[in-house]
């Protein structure tokens, strides 16, 4: 048997049903070039592997896609997200300035990518100028249709989440000396009551448009336990939302075009991000044979922000929606939630060096579903490394090239007549013929 060590035979491996299901025939406008995201990663902490998850899906969907379409050109973007209140904290704890703690901490999320083969394209920073600008266009395209305003706004403000909140929306906790605290129904962190002047979105307006969207299409949202949880949502009125924070609370962000008093919301800015990876306001062309996004990957804990807020963007400025949101849920540790606190957050740059990057990618596909929670623990990763990688294809790589079946190791072209003779057999002709037909059969699984 074969022991799983530090390098199995290096080659790309799997997919996860959920990213070859959603790689359809793409309704809508005629495109060039097929277009995938990750979520960009916010810069607060160093990638653990949820981000790794997130990216691997991505990843897989748009290599998935140049399988079935040899010829297709894709655009692929991922990046991270720099701005907001908890950039601020983070860097005023480590005593550095705001862009150089951005730069370090984005410097890891490249880094993640780059060694765990992420085949991007586009690496998004909101810090850059490219981006300011994209969200100085789309925020003016905003206000000249009307649906910006500004007014006076208070409510439970959630400084970890970066969102005020309703009423409906909230708990009350018991905290550790028995005092009652607010605390985020979804997320569990603390709120406090705030009053400002911000700039707001008519969010209200497009309650019975995002309804239509996702009634017409249920395919949109994928798995359909996301794409009820958004009816859900819906269910209920839409508050407008609040897109911009004062300056003197949150000055690291991107200044509210012709008013630096405020900010831009950091999940306005962040959510254009894919805006700016396809090239709005800078060249039509080379926007319009990408847009719109033909799978965008996300987690559960940004569903709202994703299915909500950001279609809604989209139809006030009168863009195309996406064209499918794949959605998958989070990785507890030894089954219990992930959590710094608890020190079992899973480092994925430690970890590839103990079953390397290949293993850690096909761990996360293969055992990973995106309807409910993974659960990541070193034993099932050896198990299923070992059984699957080493003892199953391991062997047979060593059985195909031992010196038994080439004593001499040699490994000779293709020949072409007697790969033609080989197909007169039928059993082999078979086999060929199944594998070829293998990329239509699985894009036809529903």
């Amino acid at each position: 048997m074969w022991m799983f060590r530090a390098k199995p035979v290096t080659f790309h491996f799997g997919m996860c049903n959920q990213a070859f299901r959603v790689i359809r025939h793409f309704s809508g406008q005629v495109k060039s070039k097929k277009f995938f995201t990750t979520p960009i990663y916010y810069v607060n902490a160093s990638p653990h592997i949820g981000h790794l998850y997130s990216s691997v899906i991505a990843d897989a969907a748009q290599r998935w896609q140049r399988i079935l379409e040899k010829d297709s050109t894709v655009v692929f973007s991922t990046g991270t997200d720099e701005h907001g209140s908890k950039i601020q904290q983070a860097a005023s704890t480590r005593d550095i300035s705001p862009s150089l703690y951005c730069a370090t901490v984005s410097e890891h999320f490249k880094r993640l990518a780059d060694k765990f083969d992420i085949g991007y394209t586009n690496f998004v920073r909101t810090s850059e100028e490219k981006h300011k600008n994209t969200v100085v266009k789309f925020w003016n395209k905003l206000s000249e249709k009307g649906h910006v305003y500004k007014s006076s706004y208070e409510g439970y403000y959630c400084v970890q989440d970066e969102t005020f909140l309703t009423e409906t929306q909230l708990k009350e906790v018991k905290t550790e000396n028995g005092a009652d605290m607010l605390v985020s129904l979804e997320s569990g962190h603390p709120v406090e009551w705030t009053t400002e002047e911000n700039y707001m979105f008519r969010l209200s307006k497009f309650r019975e448009d995002l309804i239509h969207w996702l009634r017409n299409n249920e395919n949109v949202v994928r798995p359909k336990k996301f794409h009820k949880i958004l009816l859900d949502m819906l269910s209920n009125e839409l508050q407008d939302l609040s897109i911009s924070r004062p300056v003197t609370r949150v000055h690291w962000g991107i200044p509210v075009p012709e008013d630096d008093s405020q900010t831009v919301y950091v999940w306005l800015d962040a959510l254009i991000n894919y805006l700016t990876a396809s090239g709005f306001g800078k060249d039509e062309g080379v926007f319009s044979r990408a847009w719109p996004p033909d799978v965008q990957v996300i987690g559960k804990d940004i569903l709202k922000f994703h299915g909500i807020y950001w279609p809604a963007f989209l139809l006030a400025s009168d863009l195309e929606l996406p064209r499918t949101i794949l959605c998958h849920s989070h990785w507890t540790v030894n089954d219990e939630k992930m959590s710094k606190s608890k020190g079992n957050v899973v480092c994925p740059f430690d970890r590839s060096h103990t079953y390397s990057t290949e293993g850690l990618r096909y761990f996360l596909l293969r055992e990973g579903v995106a309807h409910s929670d993974g659960n990541y623990s070193d034993t099932k990763v050896l198990r299923i490394l070992n059984s699957e990688l080493a003892d199953t294809l391991g062997n047979l790589l060593n059985r195909c090239t031992g010196t038994v079946l080439n004593p001499r190791q040699i490994f000779p072209k293709i020949d072409p007549q007697a790969l033609a003779a080989a197909r007169s057999v039928n059993v082999t002709n078979n086999l060929i013929n199944q594998v070829m037909n293998l990329p239509g059969k699985i894009g036809a699984v529903k």
